[in-house]
């Protein structure tokens, strides 16, 4: 399971020309999901976001956690994310679960989620969504947690 995650001021999610979710400082994280992923990959990927040290403490070093400074966290499902890129001008979505899967795990990581942070909110899982954001930073990481890094 991936996790784009990018540091922002602020985040929305449109759909239809309607805002669907909305952030201010936090964390803007483009969910992935690959074959194979399951719920272990689920909760180990929320668990690295929630506790990811990305925001500056008093010393400007990164330091604080969306938990620490009670940031929002919006969640946007991206099957993109899961493309193979290694050969070609045309990206192959093999390695990426059935949309079946991915809506599964990803309304699993959404609703766990919701349970252990006060603020979030998430895109709308096989949308044709429009994601504007302030990056701040910018700040952008990748994180991929895969059976093996369990």
């Amino acid at each position: 399971m991936i996790g784009l995650l990018q540091r922002v001021l602020q985040a929305r999610v449109h759909v239809d020309d309607n805002q669907i979710a909305h952030i201010n400082q936090g964390l803007l994280v483009l969910i992935g999901v690959e074959k194979g992923d399951s719920r272990q990959q689920a909760d180990r990927l929320l668990s690295r976001l929630l506790a990811y040290r990305v925001f500056s403490d008093d010393n400007d070093k990164m330091n604080l956690s969306v938990r620490d400074i009670n940031g929002g966290l919006l969640l946007v499902p991206q099957f993109t994310l899961a493309a193979n890129t290694q050969k070609g001008l045309r990206p192959s979505f093999t390695p990426a679960a059935a949309p079946e899967l991915g809506e599964e795990l990803f309304d699993y990581l959404l609703n766990n989620a919701q349970q252990q942070h006060a603020k979030v909110a998430s895109g709308q899982f096989g949308a044709n969504m429009q994601v504007s954001l302030t990056n701040d930073g910018p700040v952008t990481f990748w994180l991929q947690v895969t059976p093996d890094t369990i």
